[in-house]
């Protein structure tokens, strides 16, 4: 259950690029108190791509916002099933900060451009192409970058119980190590996921992260505009 919401915004733009891999090649990267969580067998690693807009503390008429791109896998932890972040970059210079000096989590500044080429109507925005472009400046760490440009396809759905989809999209919680454990919830309605193609043209932060490139082509879902609230990040 979600404590009390310190943040509300919307997530929208997102994609969704998960490579199923063996489970030990996740489980010697995680930090004591989490474990890899499977899905038949396979253990997964995700991009995800999108913009945090409107971001603001609850009540305030007023937000930020800007793009993050991330790397994660799927955890067991003390506080119940979640996602791990290996990274989370973001065009965001005083949120960076902020999350390095306070939590030292795994946040990196990047230069981050988010365009619809071909929508210069608005009302296209949900279902044209999307590109997706990021470039890691934060000094001292492997260099990154990525570049996307991603269009959803078919009639938007939600996850089936027990589904793979379910498995990669509904997750409520999230954990990130710096100098200790910490732990995060989100609440959010069901996504609204579609069918999706990508072109990555792009994409180093497998190797960034110490990973080598998963073999084949990975699943591929856009996410329809969600309003998002999260709670206050804690130590585990």
């Amino acid at each position: 259950m979600l404590g009390r919401r310190l943040l509300e915004m919307t997530w929208r733009d997102a994609l969704f690029c998960h490579w199923p891999v063996d489970p030990d090649v996740v489980s010697g990267t995680l930090p004591d108190g989490l474990s890899v969580a499977t899905h038949r067998g396979d253990a997964y690693l995700s991009v995800v791509a999108f913009v945090m807009d409107d971001i603001r503390p609850r009540g305030a008429p007023v937000g930020l916002s800007f793009p993050e791109l991330n790397l994660r896998t799927y955890v067991e932890g003390p506080a119940g099933p979640g996602v791990y972040f290996y990274n989370l970059d973001a065009d965001d210079r005083i949120g960076v900060a902020a999350a390095r000096r306070l939590f030292a989590l795994p946040y990196y500044r990047a230069s981050m451009d988010v365009s619809r080429p071909e929508a210069p109507d608005r009302s296209e925005r949900t279902s044209a192409p999307v590109r997706f472009t990021s470039r890691r400046t934060h000094p001292g760490v492997p260099h990154v970058r990525f570049d996307a440009t991603y269009e959803p396809t078919g009639e938007a759905f939600a996850a089936e119980p027990g589904s793979l989809d379910e498995f990669l999209a509904e997750n409520y919680r999230f954990y990130a190590a710096g100098n200790r454990l910490y732990r995060g919830g989100i609440a959010h309605d069901p996504w609204r996921l579609r069918e999706a193609t990508v072109d990555l043209r792009a994409n180093s932060l497998f190797e960034a992260n110490g990973f080598d490139r998963p073999d084949g082509d990975p699943i591929v879902r856009y996410a329809e505009p969600i309003e998002v609230g999260a709670e206050r990040i804690r130590s585990v």
